[in-house]
């Protein structure tokens, strides 16, 4: 399964989701893959640490290689082994700001595709982690994924995008993949006790919106994990948080 976490609005925690649930997966023994598209490199971070030393084993190389014409590089060459067992990730890069013009010129639209296609001969799931842009990057990866997830924070401006957002998902499945379905709105930061999150939740719920269960609270918890490198399975996995993840793990797993 190739799962994509998108939203074109930053801070609404696709990292965060991208490398729980892929740590979760991991932890129950499938073999996971992580796909860091932000060049600003928070699922790298998360899952390596901040002391990461950036070399050649990131995205950034990959597609550098594809734009050199040294054939198909194999994308297994550029995934670096996480300290999690059984989660793998290919790292962010700086490059892809520097990137995106070379690849979008040379039309390289559906290379991440045939990477993801790749990598998942060697592992069982693949979680890709996108800009907070509607990018060539994100393109890429609505294009070469099965499912989609959209984080929402329950606020008037992310609901207001979040129709544009879906109506972009559709148009990539309409004119480049046919197989892409959003697979579900993963409600993040949820305050259950204020009126406003759970009023604009209701609605969507009203308005037919596939709306995951369970909604994941707001807690200090997340922040220390993203200090520790530590994603909620290993830091605390009793935590209020940590078993939501775990629980919306299971949905999204039962609905596969």
């Amino acid at each position: 399964m190739k799962r994509v976490v998108f939203n074109q609005k930053g801070g609404v925690g696709k990292s965060t989701i991208v490398c729980n649930l892929a740590a979760i997966g991991a932890a129950r023994g499938r073999s996971v893959a992580v796909v860091d598209l932000d060049p600003q490199s928070n699922s790298t971070q998360y899952l390596l640490g901040e002391d990461w030393a950036q070399d050649e084993t990131n995205i950034g190389a990959f597609f550098e290689n594809t734009l050199a014409f040294r054939g198909n590089p194999d994308p297994a060459d550029y995934v670096v082994e996480t300290p999690f067992r059984d989660l793998w990730i290919l790292p962010a890069s700086r490059q892809l700001t520097d990137l995106e013009t070379k690849l979008e010129s040379r039309h390289k639209i559906y290379k991440l595709r045939e990477a993801l296609d790749a990598l998942l001969g060697d592992v069982d799931e693949i979680w890709v982690d996108t800009p907070p842009a509607l990018n060539f990057f994100t393109y890429s990866a609505l294009i070469g994924a099965d499912r989609c997830l959209i984080p929402f924070d329950c606020d008037d401006f992310s609901r207001r995008a979040l129709y544009q957002l879906l109506e972009n998902v559709e148009e990539v499945r309409e004119d480049h993949n046919p197989d892409l379905s959003v697979e579900g709105i993963v409600v993040n930061q949820f305050q259950p006790r204020s009126r406003l999150p759970q009023r604009l939740v209701q609605e969507l719920i009203d308005e037919g919106h596939p709306v995951l269960e369970p909604m994941l609270s707001s807690s200090v918890i997340v922040k220390e994990s993203h200090q520790a490198a530590k994603p909620l399975v290993h830091l605390s996995p009793k935590h209020k948080v940590a078993v939501q993840f775990q629980e919306l793990y299971d949905t999204l797993t039962a609905k596969a």
